[in-house]
């Protein structure tokens, strides 16, 4: 390898380690902005693998994908294309946590996303693995393969997911594979270390597949999919996404499960410590159930397709890494399991990640510059928070090469600006999963709204095509009308009116009131008022309900939007680059290495980190000040 004239040496813009969900993303994204883009993947048989539930969305995940979508991204689009089976979470809550689920037929959405690498212009596939980063000065200048090839690029994403030193395991089989048998990658780890990359072990699972013919689904609950799906791209038109869906099934664990699996604990790779990295406690496996909730006499079971073209069922809830013997029992005294033949066993997977406070919140490595990340390699899981990251770290790599302003999203703009603050800020020692609960402004940030909050943004950056962009502002437009008439237009007290709201349980009115008013009554809405709504005109479906929402939770949104404006004021407050947090005096030691290890940006910034106290920023900030001032009165001297 020393003799570089016996090696391959080519060059490219931006070079994309892993084809998962992060990778893909990230590579459309440089590709669709005019950069020559390289994207390597051990096999291109795992593009776009759904290695656990064939699904995309869910709860706060269906914000990221609608996301993602509205900045240009592919997600969204290829899942309207694939899905099997679609339904809308939490309708029976508030509209701030309605999250959009789609099941995906998992061979289909793979070859689908493929289909669309291979057909966009200036994006190449390549089937090896990357094995070393190549720095000059302390700056990423390329990439070495397997075979010694070397590719000099301007900028190089890893979105190595699980498979980096990657080990599946269940009883005493341990096998050094990447997900679903597929080849781990094994020397990538080692160049990092050398570049002084800090890295984390992590863990995560998944259940068995089962034939779909050996299972008694009379036993089961059935599972359908909304009447009227809504499609998760702004672009899909929703006649399109009408389809006859697949069934899913519900069924439950019981005492004889669990008794089974206390009773072979001691043959667990998860508790005899044959299993060293640390697993998603918001994902727990079955025997991790058992015995963090002992209480509970019996656990979900979710009987799921993984396709149309195939019979094999995924068994949600049930991951476990647990025996081949203990498993077949234990399934089998599931209600509808009980002949069910295992065509994959369930097992635990190790790998590598690294810790995601050595980025900036542009994903891009403080200590390498051009050197970016995103993914399960950042220590997220889910397909849905590595194609967030993946196409936030390919949007800045293309403007780092470019020379334009970078992205970063914060807390209010976006769940994604929550995602990424949340792992470069804080210390994840156990792989990150996104919850509606984890953002502040989450009325701000629903999933409906997603265009409106970051489609100028996509446009902005060049991934929102010049027809989607009117689209978006005739929308927009649609909206900002109909509310402006809405709270102009007066009702009066007529025998009508007074009879409708009677039909309706509400209160009669004494004087005249505008809609919007009638609208913000709990038991009335903006589909509701519409016999007596004269003036109305038929308007797209999207739009009425940006209306509704818009004037029903009014109050919620503006003391939302006041929040924010404080919380701006803290983000606008930079820390320099180069900050010494050593000069400052009166700050506590643990805040002061805490501050050291994530060099955040902002005050807000590094008010989140974790054993930062209120009154550490209140003494960086007249730190900061003092600093300030000195400089200003050093300047007019000089001058």
């Amino acid at each position: 390898m020393e003799n570089r004239k016996n090696y391959l040496e080519k060059e490219t813009d931006v070079v994309v380690a892993g084809a998962g969900h992060a990778g893909c993303e990230a590579a459309l994204a440089c590709a669709r902005l005019g950069l020559r883009t390289v994207i390597f993947t051990v096999s291109v048989e795992s593009i776009a693998l759904m290695p656990c539930n064939p699904n995309i969305g869910g709860s706060s995940k269906g914000h990221l994908v609608r996301e993602v979508d509205a900045l240009g991204g592919e997600m969204g689009k290829n899942i309207d294309k694939t899905f099997i089976q679609s339904k809308m979470l939490n309708v029976s809550k508030g509209p701030a946590v309605h999250s959009l689920r789609a099941q995906a037929d998992k061979a289909a959405y793979s070859r689908s996303m493929r289909m669309t690498l291979e057909n966009t212009p200036n994006l190449q596939i390549c089937q090896s693995e990357i094995t070393q980063i190549i720095t000059e000065d302390g700056r990423l200048t390329g990439v070495r393969t397997e075979s010694g090839a070397i590719w000099h690029c301007k900028a190089c994403i890893l979105c190595t997911g699980t498979y980096l030193n990657a080990r599946c395991i269940y009883g005493e089989v341990s096998t050094p594979t990447g997900p679903n048998g597929l080849r781990a990658a094994t020397y990538l780890t080692q160049s990092l270390i050398e570049h002084g990359v800090k890295m984390y072990r992590f863990k995560t699972g998944t259940p068995a597949r089962m034939d779909g013919r050996s299972l008694d689904y009379d036993r089961m609950e059935v599972q359908r999919g909304d009447e009227r799906v809504i499609p998760f791209s702004f672009e899909t038109d929703p006649e399109s996404v009408q389809i006859e869906q697949a069934l899913c099934y519900l069924t439950y664990t019981n005492e004889k499960t669990h008794e089974i699996i206390r009773a072979n604990l001691d043959r667990s790779p998860l508790f005899s410590g044959m299993i060293e990295g640390t697993g998603p406690r918001y994902c727990p496996s079955i025997e991790d159930k058992v015995v963090r909730f002992a209480d509970r006499e019996r656990h979900q079971v979710f009987i799921e397709p993984e396709g149309l073209s195939t019979n094999e069922m995924y068994v949600g809830g049930m991951s476990s890494s647990l025996p081949e013997d203990v498993q077949e029992a234990m399934y089998h005294t599931v209600p509808g399991l009980e002949n069910a033949k295992i065509v994959r066993n369930a097992y635990a997977i190790e790998y590598d990640c690294i810790d995601a406070t050595q980025l900036r919140s542009t994903l891009e490595f403080r200590n390498i510059p051009g050197l970016f990340s995103a993914g399960q390699f950042n220590g997220s899981s889910g397909y849905e928070e590595a194609a967030a990251q993946g196409l936030v770290a390919g949007i800045n790599a293309a403007m780092k090469i470019l020379g334009r302003k970078m992205l970063v999203l914060d807390r209010s703009q976006a769940y994604i600006g929550v995602l990424i603050d949340d792992l470069v800020t804080r210390k994840n020692k156990e792989p990150y999963r996104m919850m509606t609960s984890r953002a502040e402004y989450r009325l701000l940030l629903r999933q409906d709204n997603a265009d409106m909050r970051l489609t100028q943004i996509g446009y902005e950056i060049g991934l929102i095509s010049e027809e989607r962009y009117r689209s978006f502002t005739e929308k927009r437009e649609q909206i900002e009308a109909e509310i402006d008439r809405l709270e102009k237009t007066m009702i009066g007290s007529g025998a009508a009116v007074q009879e409708f709201l009677k039909e309706k349980g509400s209160v009669p009115l004494k004087t005249a009131v505008s809609l919007a008013e009638l609208i913000r009554r709990p038991e009335l809405d903006y589909g509701l008022v519409a016999p007596i709504d004269l003036q109305r005109v038929p308007l797209p479906e999207a739009v009425c309900e940006q209306v509704n929402i818009s004037i029903k939770y009014d109050g919620y949104i503006k003391r939302q939007l006041s929040q924010v404006e404080q919380f701006k004021k803290m983000e606008a407050r930079h820390i320099p680059e180069d900050m010494d947090y050593d000069a400052v005096p009166s700050l506590r030691t643990e805040s002061r290495q805490h501050l050291k290890e994530v060099m955040p940006s902002s005050i807000g910034q590094a008010s989140r980190v974790p054993g930062v106290s209120p009154a550490d920023i209140s003494v960086l900030l007249v730190w900061l000040d003092n600093r300030r001032g000195a400089r200003k009165d050093e300047g007019e001297e000089n001058a």
